[in-house]
């Protein structure tokens, strides 16, 4: 499918329409957060998945119960998606925690009134990137990503869009729940036959996918629109 089938433009950005329908955005529009709301922020594969079962065991004190039996699309929901309005948010408990990936400019009113906790996850941009060609090969709702480097002109353009706790998070145990892994997320939607969504969970697994070339336009283009950013990141 094209990407005017697949995509809507909200506030500036491509997302899917499958997992944003008009109504989900209303409902995130008018959410109202409170100040001890958890929001996981994070650019898409960039590691939501696993703060999406270490927060949760955190917050547990290390009984594995919740990461076991719910699964991490209604543990931690993403507040923008289609369930997030099906699922009584209003009335859990605090400290509620959810996931987003909207940018800092499309929150809702309520969370600059209320300035809920924030955990912001950054990840090596070329992970990013190869996590995200592997992702949008399998995903129906996501357009084809083509050749690598097709899909990397998309991306640097912009144009797409602790002991019990550490052991049960380590990535291959992570892996293996059925509960994180969107193994229970049928084929039509993620065919994980051609790649896994949990694939790896290394640092520097760019190297396997990308040539050096690419490699080298990533880098120019990346340095180029990150000069004004002064954070020292240290990726691997």
């Amino acid at each position: 499918m094209t990407e005017a089938e697949l995509y809507s433009v909200y506030k500036g950005v491509y997302v899917p329409k499958l997992l944003h329908p008009p109504e989900c955005l209303k409902y995130y529009e008018e959410f109202n957060f409170r100040e001890d709301d958890i929001l996981i922020a994070a650019y898409p594969k960039s590691g939501t998945t696993w703060m999406k079962e270490i927060v949760p065991l955190i917050q547990s004190e290390g009984d594995l119960t919740p990461v076991q039996t719910i699964p991490n699309w209604d543990r931690v929901p993403w507040l923008e998606e289609n369930r997030a309005s099906i699922l009584n948010l209003e009335e859990r408990p605090s400290p509620r925690i959810f996931a987003t990936h909207f940018h800092y400019n499309m929150m809702p009113e309520s969370f600059f009134k209320v300035k809920p906790k924030v955990l912001c996850v950054l990840r090596n941009p070329k992970d990013v990137f190869v996590s995200s060609f592997y992702y949008y090969g399998m995903a129906s709702f996501l357009v084809n990503p083509g050749t690598v480097d097709e899909f990397m002109e998309k991306f640097i353009n912009g144009k797409e869009l602790i002991e019990k706790i550490s052991d049960h998070c380590v990535f291959k145990n992570m892996k293996q729940n059925q509960m994180s892994n969107y193994s229970l997320v049928p084929a039509e939607f993620l065919d994980q036959n051609k790649s896994e969504f949990l694939r790896k969970g290394i640092s520097g697994d760019w190297r396997n996918t990308l040539t050096t070339a690419q490699s080298d336009h990533f880098d120019s283009v990346y340095e180029e629109k990150m000069k004004d950013v002064k954070f020292p990141f240290l990726w691997a």
